[in-house]
């Protein structure tokens, strides 16, 4: 059974620690990992974290997981995760996933808990930085300040493997539940939250293990809906937000090579009880792709390069506000099987990526920020 992703090329793996003797009652399966990072930007546009114009090195993550097979069916883990990203995380560490997976048979098992969203090929592998080559996996299909509450869902899924022979086989994930995270309105903001939820999340992803050696080929999708109450001075406006967001994935691995890439649609509307104060909107659909290509020179580097564009809105495509172009170019150095360092230089053209970062630019206009610019990323982490 293929059950890796994320873009592995046979990367080195460092073992476990192992709490008690194996096969005891009370042994439990180990894994961390400590990372730090430094962002560079150019052209006065700050990106990720604050001054990072000027070099930041408020990019650091911790995490720690502990994972227990209590039968041949029956396993259980949980991850402590904190960070220091921009206005992301402040070292607050939370339980980033967790679950209970009773497996059935192959063909059939069900997981319940905060269980991560298999989205795209490797939402799963968003917080694991040695199972990837990307320092910043393609920003338009995977954006860095969506990861705290798309990684995973509270809830359940239901997951099986089917060998269909010489047809290859296929891998089904299918899960409901809703996403939990803290609410963050930018400075200057005029609403005060009352409360933000979601009251439903479901999606699920068909994958194809085609005949063709190291061809996948994935289909996935998530329909939501977030409701929020603001305050607006003595004013509550309800809001509605239902989102319908699907991305196509197609992925192939030969040799040392692996060759990916993939197509997203999300779309999104409001609905308000106050229409004066905060206007509803029609669907707008954000146009979201990527294509990347990797080799493994030798054991201890990699290497890669990526094209990702975004579109927020594919009815307008003119001006730099409307637009995100990335190149990305990558290299991963492995010390050893418990340490390694990563390198990454990216080539901007367009400010569509900086709207979830205004407050780090001074609430400036996307079409006023520079809109040719540079990103120079340098991270290590150390993890067993």
């Amino acid at each position: 059974m293929t059950w890796i992703v994320g873009l592995l090329l046979v990367a080195p793996s460092a073992r476990a620690v192992d709490v008690g003797p194996d096969g005891a009652p009370l042994s439990v399966e180990v894994h961390g990992f400590v990372s730090q990072g430094f962002i560079l930007s150019t052209n006065g546009n700050n990106y990720l974290s604050a001054d990072s114009t000027r070099g930041s090195f408020q990019f650091s993550e911790v995490g720690l997981n502990f994972t227990k097979t209590l039968t041949d069916r029956l396993r259980v883990g949980i991850q402590l995760f904190a960070q220091d990203l921009g206005p992301t995380g402040t070292y607050d560490a939370k339980m980033d996933w967790f679950y209970l997976d009773y497996r059935f048979a192959d063909w059939f098992g069900v997981r319940a808990g905060r269980v991560k969203i298999p989205f795209g090929l490797y939402n799963e592998v968003n917080d694991i930085d040695q199972a990837r080559l990307p320092i910043l996996l393609p920003q338009s299909v995977y954006p860095l300040e969506d990861r705290n509450f798309l990684l995973a869902q509270t809830g359940g899924e239901a997951y099986g493997y089917v060998n269909l022979r010489d047809a290859g086989a296929l891998e089904y994930r299918l899960y409901g539940g809703t996403i939990f995270f803290d609410t963050l309105i930018p400075p200057g903001s005029p609403y005060q939250v009352v409360s933000l939820n979601v009251p439903y999340l479901f999606g699920g992803r068909l994958l194809w293990e085609t005949p063709l050696h190291g061809l996948r080929l994935a289909g996935s999708l998530q329909d939501l809906r977030l409701d929020a109450s603001l305050l607006a001075g003595t004013t509550t406006v309800n809001i509605q937000i239902p989102a319908l967001l699907w991305v196509g994935s197609l992925e192939y691995a030969a040799g040392d090579w692996l060759l990916s890439a993939e197509y997203s649609r999300w779309s999104s509307k409001s609905d308000t009880t106050d229409a004066m104060l905060f206007p509803a909107s029609p669907a707008v659909v954000s146009e979201r792709a990527y294509a990347l290509a990797a080799y493994r020179v030798s054991p201890w580097f990699q290497t890669g390069a990526y094209y990702s564009l975004l579109f927020p809105d594919v009815t307008m495509q003119s001006g730099r506000q409307n637009v995100q172009n990335d190149v990305a170019l990558m290299m991963r150095f492995d010390i050893n099987n418990f340490w390694l360092v990563k390198l990454e230089a990216h080539g901007m053209l367009g400010t569509a990526g900086l709207q979830p970062y205004e407050s780090l630019n001074n609430s400036a206009s996307l079409s006023a920020l520079a809109g040719t610019w540079g990103v120079f990323l340098a991270k290590t982490t150390a993890y067993f």
